[in-house]
């Protein structure tokens, strides 16, 4: 459960991160940019947790944190597509 509440608050940050990794502006609102953020960060900690992460050392987590910024770009420019924003200019 913490770990969900974690990708959720982790997920509005990487929203802003992953807008500012993509060239060229974004024509999408901050609350859909957070959204997709809470979307790609917690699809991605599912995913590299099933693939086998194990935080041993304890501390922050950078592998998930990575990827769901990732993610989350990801669905930034899959959204600007449908939407017909174009991201990348």
């Amino acid at each position: 459960m913490i770990t969900i509440i974690g990708a959720i608050i982790a997920g509005a940050i990487i929203g802003g991160l992953a807008r500012l990794i993509l060239p060229g502006r974004q024509g999408i609102s901050l609350p859909v940019t957070i959204i997709l953020g809470i979307l790609g960060s917690l699809i991605a900690s599912w995913l590299v947790y099933k693939l086998g992460y194990d935080n041993e050392n304890g501390g922050f987590q950078f592998i998930p944190f990575i990827a769901g910024v990732l993610v989350a770009a990801g669905l930034i420019v899959g959204y600007g597509s449908m939407t017909g924003n174009k991201q990348i200019r």
